[in-house]
């Protein structure tokens, strides 16, 4: 699939998902707007590698819950790279709690980039694309938001369902102006996110559970998201909106009833 043309931007792009995302479509074809909160450094060796690759791309600082600055990139990234075709919904925060620990604050920490952020970037990534009457959306949820037992992911997971909901209800909207949204929800991925508040032990102890309960009997690679990001961002799969496609390994501990 060929991206030759097309404008990406995929937020929360300096590091794990985001970074595999932005490599991937970069490399097939698409200029990118790599978006970062605060790793500016990680953001430009990334620029500067898809630009060594013969490819476009420019990293812009901006936090995706402040409204304003979610709208500010999109202008920049408009007139500095083309009009916006693909918009990725990556950035998002995971913290773990339970009833006992659960803070407040904490809390709105991450549904203001997890659900707020979502819904400020496709608002107004939206309006191009409903202009040029063409546009891709992919947003990252989480198999969480679809009931795993993993302990201290019950407000992570919240977040992540809503992320479920509105993609379905965006696609609704957006459909009639040629403009899909779709979702992605991966499964147990090894990125930086995955080793942060861990102790290598716990690390390595959480690595060895999630490939046991693995279909495929391992755990996911950045790549695999990024390559089902691209299939959804592409030309080919207009035919396709309102879905949440899993991208597990075929995990076995989800929450249900028989």
């Amino acid at each position: 699939m060929n991206l030759d043309g097309q404008t990406a931007l995929v937020t929360g792009a300096s590091r794990g998902l985001g970074r595999a995302i932005a490599r991937q479509l970069a490399a097939q074809g698409a200029a990118v707007c790599v978006n970062y909160a605060t790793r500016a450094a990680e953001a430009a060796t990334l620029v500067e590698e898809i630009a060594a690759g013969g490819g476009r791309a420019i990293a812009v600082a901006a936090d995706v819950g402040d409204a304003a600055q979610a709208e500010a990139m999109v202008h920049r990234v408009n007139d500095d790279l083309g009009p916006l075709t693909i918009l990725v919904n990556n950035a998002g925060l995971a913290w773990r709690a339970t009833l006992e620990t659960f803070d407040v604050a904490g809390m709105e920490r991450m549904r203001r980039t997890n659900v707020d952020g979502l819904i400020h970037m496709t608002r107004f990534a939206a309006r191009t694309m409903r202009e040029r009457g063409y546009g891709r959306i992919v947003n990252l949820s989480s198999i969480a938001g679809h009931g795993t037992a993993l302990p201290g992911n019950a407000f992570y997971a919240a977040t992540k369902a809503a992320v479920s909901v509105l993609t379905k209800r965006f696609a609704m909207e957006l459909g009639p102006f040629g403009v899909t949204v779709n979702a992605v929800a991966p499964g147990f991925i090894l990125t930086d996110m995955v080793k942060d508040g861990r102790t290598p032990e716990e690390y390595d102890r959480i690595v060895n559970k999630m490939s046991e309960i693995s279909m495929v009997g391992r755990t996911g690679k950045p790549g695999d998201i990024a390559n089902a990001v691209a299939f959804l961002a592409a030309p080919e799969s207009g035919f396709i909106t309102a879905q949440v496609l899993t991208v597990d390994g075929g995990r076995m501990d989800y929450i249900g009833h028989s």
